[in-house]
């Protein structure tokens, strides 16, 4: 499915090192989700900002993979884009062989924002911090459950991080997805989850899980009571579901400096940060450069996790 952004009337002149053309932005999920609001949410503003038409693609299937060789394939000017985000690149090639290289065929652009991770428990579940949590752990070896979105997904690696730091066991209850592992949660199946904060929201307002941590550095506007695991002895523990701008590699250095101060501008911008909030994304505008080490470190992350806790699964 492609929309044409519509531009605004007086909005600045096209950069001439850009391709006059639409730009093409692919979205590596079907229409409708979170993902995809992101992408479309950015790029309206985007195609003002440089007074260039932006099409949203989504290119959905294989995990990101097919969005990702089609990015990858693209002519290197600017005029193809995608919306890479911490699966494409990041916990899949940690966990996966994927048939591209999440580093050496894409360019980084810029990152578009995050949004942290937060430790939920069942409301019946007698605990009130992560202490109590980890000390029920620690008496009850074997005995809690967690559920995630699948196998190497972030909902999953994310916990195995913690128990790693944590030196805690508890057993992993992989699902198809974030809605069936929410429903045994909140039937009392499992007993913990490490899903995103938007999913989670509606759970925790409705008092049916209880927050314990969040991830991230700083604690999130919608959870100010809430500590993070950085703050809790868990130094640097900062895995978040991060969106961010890939072009194909080679794609000129103008260029890319051209988007990446658009795309800037466009973060900057106090309006989109509400948009961007009903998904609890906080924006995180950087160099393109800082966007690339900061891909690098988290494959490196989840590399190293997936190579420890002995996760590599099978593509096929």
């Amino acid at each position: 499915m492609a929309m044409p952004v519509a531009l605004a009337p007086g909005a600045a002149p096209r950069a001439q090192s850009l391709p006059n053309k639409p730009i093409r932005y692919i979205v590596p999920v079907a229409a409708g989700g979170g993902s995809d609001m992101v992408g479309r949410t950015v790029t309206e503003r985007w195609g003002r900002q440089l007074n260039q038409t932006f099409v949203v693609d989504n290119v959905s299937g294989g995990g990101g993979t097919i969005a990702c060789q089609t990015t990858a394939r693209a002519a290197a000017d600017g005029s193809t884009l995608m919306q890479g985000y911490v699966a494409t690149h990041g916990t899949a090639p940690a966990t996966r062989k994927v048939p591209y290289d999440p580093i050496k065929d894409f360019t980084p652009i810029g990152m578009i924002g995050a949004t942290p991770n937060v430790l939920v428990v069942h409301s019946s579940l007698p605990v009130k911090s992560l202490q109590d949590l980890l000390d029920l752990l620690r008496r009850k070896p074997g005995q809690l459950s967690y559920g995630s979105a699948g196998p190497g997904s972030l909902t999953h690696l994310t916990m195995e991080l913690f128990k790693q730091q944590a030196n805690a066991f508890i057993v992993h209850i992989p699902y198809r997805g974030i809605a069936p592992a929410f429903n045994d949660l909140l039937g009392g199946q499992t007993q913990a989850m490490f899903p995103g904060l938007a999913a989670a929201m509606p759970h925790i307002r409705s008092g049916r899980v209880r927050p314990l941590v969040v991830t991230g550095l700083a604690r999130h506007p919608l959870l100010k009571d809430v500590p993070t695991l950085d703050e809790s002895g868990f130094k640097g523990f900062d895995a978040q579901q991060w969106y961010g701008v890939m072009g194909p590699a080679a794609v000129p250095a103008a260029v890319v400096k051209q988007l990446n101060d658009s795309l800037n501008a466009v973060l900057a911008q106090p309006d989109l940060r509400d948009k961007l909030s009903v998904e609890a994304i906080e924006p995180m505008p950087m160099s393109a450069d800082a966007f690339g080490r900061f891909v690098q470190q988290d494959i490196a992350r989840w590399t190293q996790l997936a190579q420890q806790r002995g996760i590599q699964l099978d593509n096929n």
